[in-house]
């Protein structure tokens, strides 16, 4: 049951961390919103593609996990990217364009236990 619990917190999971204020704002709609993980998604995985985590991660793509968190505003985000660089955590922060806004950002594929400390403040985006 040990090896379990441990397998589990060992596997990989991609981070998407999309700011909770766009729900509220006028011309953000759901799909919108959709994008921009996507978006920030990909380009982690994109921009990290040779790493063995990601490797992993797209080689089990039926088991694929993702979590997604809530950042309450832009400057909260912008904070979290600065922080997760001072830790070394690979992200890819997405700024839209052409409005060039920080909407949403995504850590390449990473075991949990790597990064809970800097996310552990953000709660499920709901």
């Amino acid at each position: 049951m040990a090896e379990l619990g441990t397998a589990a917190r060992n596997s990989l999971v991609q981070y998407v961390v999309l700011r909770g204020d766009l729900q509220r704002s006028p011309g953000w709609t759901l799909g919108a919103l959709v994008a921009q993980a996507c978006h920030a998604s990909i380009a982690a995985i994109h921009l990290f593609y040779p790493e063995p985590n990601t490797q992993k991660y797209l080689s089990e793509l039926d088991s694929m996990r993702k979590v997604v968190l809530e950042a309450p505003d832009e400057q909260t985000l912008i904070k979290l990217s600065k922080t997760l660089r001072e830790a070394n955590i690979d992200h890819k922060l997405w700024i839209e364009q052409p409005e060039n806004v920080a909407t949403c950002l995504a850590l390449k594929p990473c075991p949990k236990d790597q990064v809970q400390k800097q996310l552990k403040k953000l709660k499920l985006l709901k």
